[in-house]
């Protein structure tokens, strides 16, 4: 009994106490506000009003799991991020009773069944292809779904560890991004892309310029396999990449040779490239110093200076030409980016992917130059969309990091991200562990892989790359579609 009475008095005391500091609080706030002059509500409503500070910062929470419908949350809707989480843990890919998806809304596309769906016998893996086959060391794979560029910085250590080996494991490519080759990329033992931004992160010179030297290094690791130039990403056209001063840090700053605490910021364009001549004579220059398949990575506004690109190619010999294509779609991510250019700049992969297909097939380039596409590609109907239309395979950034773990809670940019995935925090990075993430990662891909197989099965066609603009139709309004070639073609003309 006297331990009951104790405890009760030693209650009550800290609730006093609390009440004390509480309302100690309150008139400290409710001076501060009254004499500050910078927020009105704060001024205008002490106390009351830093609630809506509060409100307006967990509303985006509250809307993501308490209001929105499972179709209409942006950027990434619920259903899309489910099926991520469900096909990384492998875990009850079927539904029941009808889906949610609005299929009357104009520019859905419907997948056409054949009569007969190949056969489970007839099956076959997606189509080897080369990238750079007059190269010293030319590229073949078989996949189809690969992980798109992220840098280290952007995301932790143990973040791109796991995406390593579950790239490894997979048998897909992991692009490192602008931001250089870090140990943590090759850890897993995976296929790797080398993106050379327009700072020259990790192959620059004290000069920022292209460091020949250390090119050559780069390409000395067997894991690199491609070359990448970056000219823009869908997030941020017409400006570099932005890395936070915090994420900075010494192991980051060495990587990238760049000063440890500064905000890492990227040219708009690369110092060399003024033409469409200049851009062949880099990619030639990256390639002969490599041995490796080189392309070139944009996301496409204005068309004329494809036009441009084409016919020099053709001037000077389709040896020329890049490798490979990496088109970014203008709703493409990014850790960080200026809202103007994130909401209004850039078309959409539906629209500049055909636009791009068609200008190769009419400079007779189709077959020299491989096309690779990024930019909310997340499910399969969006990655067989993407084979149907031309691509010759498909990046996604974002849907691997919701297989590694991401919420969507927006933080990228703040060095708070509370999965570990995009800050350098070792408390927040605890909570991602490498060896169980790359299973997730893998799993991602693989089930990825056989869901863009069923829908071509479906289609009547083996392998995932068999599938053609034949096998799709877009809805044009409710209850009405059209074959894709006529959708674009009408597009192209309005």
């Amino acid at each position: 009994m006297d331990w009951g009475i104790w405890l009760l008095a030693l209650l009550g005391d800290l609730l006093a106490l609390a009440v004390g500091l509480g309302l100690l609080w309150v008139a400290y706030a409710w001076l501060v506000d009254r004499s500050q002059t910078r927020h009105t509500i704060r001024r205008n409503y002490p106390v009351i009003g830093r609630f809506r500070y509060l409100f307006e910062h967990l509303g985006v929470f509250f809307r993501q799991y308490f209001f929105a419908q499972d179709r209409e949350e942006m950027p990434f809707n619920r259903a899309d991020r489910s099926w991520v989480y469900k096909a990384a843990k492998r875990n009850g890919l079927n539904i029941a009773f009808g889906s949610t998806r609005d299929m009357d809304k104009p520019g859905t596309p419907i997948f056409l069944n054949a009569f007969l769906p190949v056969d489970a016998n007839s099956h076959e893996p997606p189509a080897a292809i080369t990238f750079g086959a007059d190269c010293p060391s030319p590229y073949t794979t078989r996949s189809i779904f690969n992980i798109s560029a992220m840098s280290f910085g952007a995301l932790s250590a143990p973040a791109v560890q796991a995406l390593s080996a579950g790239a490894a494991k997979a048998g897909c490519w992991l692009n490192t991004g602008e931001g250089g080759l870090a140990p943590h990329h090759l850890s897993g033992g995976c296929d790797i892309i080398f993106q050379i931004g327009t700072a020259k992160y990790g192959v620059r010179n004290d000069a920022g310029e292209l460091d020949e030297k250390k090119l050559a290094a780069v390409a000395g690791h067997a894991q690199v396999r491609m070359f990448e130039i970056k000219l823009s990403q869908g997030a941020k056209p017409g400006k570099g990449g932005i890395l936070p001063a915090d994420k900075v840090t010494a192991e980051i700053a060495a990587i990238r040779g760049i000063p440890e605490g500064q905000a890492s910021i990227s040219p708009s364009s690369h110092s060399e490239v003024h033409s469409v001549g200049d851009l062949l004579d880099m990619i030639e220059r990256v390639r002969r110093i490599t041995g490796k398949p080189t392309g070139i990575k944009f996301v496409l506004g204005a068309s004329e200076w494809l036009h441009e690109l084409f016919t020099v190619i053709g001037e000077r010999g389709h040896a020329s030409a890049p490798d490979f294509i990496t088109l970014d779609s203008g709703d493409g991510g990014s850790g960080a980016a200026p809202q103007p250019l994130m909401d209004n700049m850039g078309l959409l992969i539906k629209e500049s992917l055909p636009l791009v297909v068609a200008l190769l097939t009419q400079y007779g380039l189709r077959e020299r130059i491989r096309v690779i596409v990024a930019g909310k590609l997340i499910t399969p109907g969006a990655v067989a969309m993407a084979l149907c239309c031309g691509a010759d395979a498909v990046n996604s950034a974002r849907g691997f990091m919701f297989a590694l773990g991401c919420i969507q809670a927006l933080q990228c940019n703040k060095n708070t991200c509370p999965t570990g995935i995009t800050t350098h925090n070792k408390k927040l990075q605890r909570g991602l562990v490498p060896a169980e993430k790359s299973e997730r990662v893998a799993e991602y891909q693989r089930q990825m892989t056989e869901s863009v197989s069923m829908i071509a099965h479906s289609c009547g066609v083996r392998e995932p790359r068999a599938l053609r603009p034949s096998h799709v139709r877009i809805i044009t309004s409710p209850g009405h579609s059209m074959p894709m070639l006529d959708y674009v073609a009408r597009q192209e003309q309005s």
